[in-house]
């Protein structure tokens, strides 16, 4: 049966070679049946610009999601809270669309709210602050101007502190605010949600206005590879695989 494809939160880097080998499993045997395939955010542990794109690693993952685009697999990207620095020339090499957070799209008839999920953390108000400092587009600018060397050694300084910062921070003010998510589905006039961000993969039901509202959160890819399957009778969680060891 026709059917999209969604993931996000793989987190990839040369310092998880199992994800990355599953992940280069899925593109070869597993989204290329697919409609489409939408990764929602935090692809990469960090972007640092798409002049880092050259590396052989990133080269690897490139040449992969281009592959599934040229078998005939359009792949949508969407910015994540680690690699909202993605750009166009990166998109240019996959042969991929980056789609602006959030999105609605049809999806086999039903409208579908497509968003990384972080926006809706409303209660962590530290993040919140962060997030609205960095995706502005003069800070940006004069971050991507900088030495690319800097600009890693800073994201490491930064991942450093979110580490530890979490460290000190209750599960629930890390998770989506109730309230944030009635007014994602309000403003867009309550249409299916799917996203990302939180890692707690999960399918939930919503009443929001007096109307029946449903939340799709994907899961991550620390221990298995998962992505959500969708089709004109409804979505559904798909194991990937299990890492390996």
């Amino acid at each position: 049966m026709p059917h999209t494809l969604f993931i996000s939160d793989l987190h990839l880097s040369e310092e998880q070679p199992r994800i990355t080998q599953l992940f280069l499993k899925f593109t070869r045997a597993i989204a290329p049946n697919a409609d489409a395939l939408y990764i929602l955010g935090d692809l990469f542990e960090y972007w640092a610009g798409d002049d880092d794109r050259h590396t052989p690693f990133h080269l690897q993952i490139i040449a992969a999601i281009r592959k599934v685009s040229e078998q005939g697999t359009p792949v949508y990207l969407m910015h994540g809270n680690r690699d909202f620095l993605m750009g166009e020339q990166l998109a240019h090499d996959c042969k991929a669309t980056i789609l602006p957070d959030p999105t609605v799209i049809d999806l086999y008839g039903t409208p579908t709210l497509l968003t990384h999920g972080d926006a809706m953390c409303s209660d962590d108000v530290q993040y919140q602050a962060f997030r609205q400092q960095v995706r502005q587009p003069a800070w940006c600018a004069n971050f991507i101007a900088q030495p690319l060397a800097q600009r890693k050694a800073q994201i490491e300084q930064l991942r450093k502190m979110s580490e530890d910062q979490k460290q000190s921070k209750a599960m629930d003010i890390m998770d989506v605010n109730p309230a944030s998510v009635a007014e994602q589905f309000r403003s867009h006039h309550y249409p299916r949600m799917i996203h990302g961000h939180t890692h707690r993969q999960k399918h939930h039901l919503h009443e929001v206005d007096g109307m029946r509202c449903e939340r799709w959160v994907l899961g991550d890819w620390h221990t298995t590879g998962n992505a959500l399957h969708c089709d004109k009778t409804g979505c559904s969680f798909q194991a990937i695989g299990q890492l390996a060891s």
